[in-house]
């Protein structure tokens, strides 16, 4: 039970978010905000570490695995972002912070067991190492310690957080049991991923504000923002699953394809086959080699061509002009806020989510 990630893993997360501040305050004038926020995401990971320390030989190992793997820590930077709507990083911002990424890890534990996935963050899954009923209660645990994290900020009672994470649940249900009969398939996975993943970034968003105590009519516009944003993150992410590089996920390209996790880029796919020829027999190769690897029958890397006609396909094309359609739909939501410096890091922080596939 004594699996550890390496220091020089370990210290990714916070170098990588660094990087992150600075591209989202490129002006020397927006530096003391990009350094407040750098020092607020070194108090987070510090109290991420301490928060996840439970006493318990087991689920100190376990429920810091994937923390220590690294990770961009998106979720409490946006947090800290938003926060300078109001009177900056306040004590009870730093928390909300951590209990935003502390459910996000949570959620990773869980989505890993459900899509069966070998890696996570370059690292072997937990449930890899551990098995799967370990992997659940780890995630369990982390979802029980953000609640009672969240629980000790003042006037956290106001905040809907069992509403966020009642979307995370329902999002991970809708998922694995697919859209119903007659349910287009997907607008059924567009809402999957509003409550998988833009509903967390959602939170993020607003919680900054809330805490922080800035002005109430700001807060609609950040939930509508992160929700939004998140759809565009997530659907990058289905495109860069089809990429050579592997470096964004620390996974095998094709692996939700391989693994039967279903993207957007296969859903225009199964669409399309209905009215054209081509476009079925590559369904219908794919389909075909899934089955036959998931069987033995053929070797993982068989699958590695289709992965690249999937990649190359136009369908794939049209994946990333639909996240920039809900990119822009999040930077729409920002014309409620004020002009500044916040507003236009928040502006830069769609757009680098949305370049990640170039």
């Amino acid at each position: 039970m004594s699996q550890r990630v390496p220091v020089a893993r370990r210290s990714k997360a916070l170098s990588s978010q660094i990087g992150l501040t600075e591209r989202l305050f490129s002006s020397a004038g927006d530096r003391a905000m990009a350094q407040q926020i750098e020092a607020g995401l070194e108090q987070v990971e510090r109290g991420l570490l301490e928060h996840l320390a439970f006493g318990d030989t087991i689920a100190d190992v376990t429920s810091r695995y994937l923390l220590e793997a690294g990770g961009k820590r998106v979720r409490p930077l946006l947090t800290l972002l938003t926060a300078q709507l109001g009177e900056g990083i306040t004590p009870a911002v730093l928390t909300a912070a951590e209990a935003v990424e502390i459910t996000h890890l949570a959620s990773l534990y869980h989505d890993d067991v459900m899509d069966e996935a070998e890696q996570r963050r370059g690292v072997p899954s937990a449930q890899t190492v551990w098995g799967n009923s370990v992997a659940i209660l780890t995630g369990d645990l982390l979802f029980a310690r953000a609640t009672k994290l969240f629980g000790q900020i003042e006037g956290s009672a106001e905040i809907a957080q069992t509403t966020t994470f009642e979307r995370l649940v329902l999002g991970q249900l809708h998922e694995t049991v697919g859209p119903q009969p007659g349910e287009d398939a997907i607008e059924h996975y567009l809402g999957v991923l509003r409550d998988k993943t833009g509903s967390l970034l959602s939170a993020a968003a607003e919680w900054g504000a809330a805490f922080a105590n800035a002005p109430g009519d700001v807060r609609p516009a950040l939930a509508a923002f992160g929700e939004r944003i998140g759809v565009a993150f997530q659907l990058i992410d289905d495109v860069i699953d089809l990429s050579a590089e592997t470096e964004e996920t620390g996974k095998t390209p094709g692996t939700d394809l391989r693994t039967g996790v279903p993207t957007l880029p296969l859903l225009y796919l199964r669409r399309n086959a209905l009215t054209d020829a081509a476009d079925e027999a590559l369904l219908l190769r794919i389909e075909t080699l899934v089955t036959a690897v998931d069987a033995g029958e053929e070797p993982p890397e068989s699958l590695s061509r289709a992965v690249a006609d999937l990649r190359e396909h136009p369908v794939t094309a049209e994946t990333t002009v639909e996240a920039h359609r809900w990119a822009a739909e999040a930077v729409a939501a920002l014309d409620a806020l004020p002009e500044g410096p916040v507003r236009a890091a928040l502006l830069r922080f769609a757009d680098l989510l949305v370049e990640r596939s170039n």
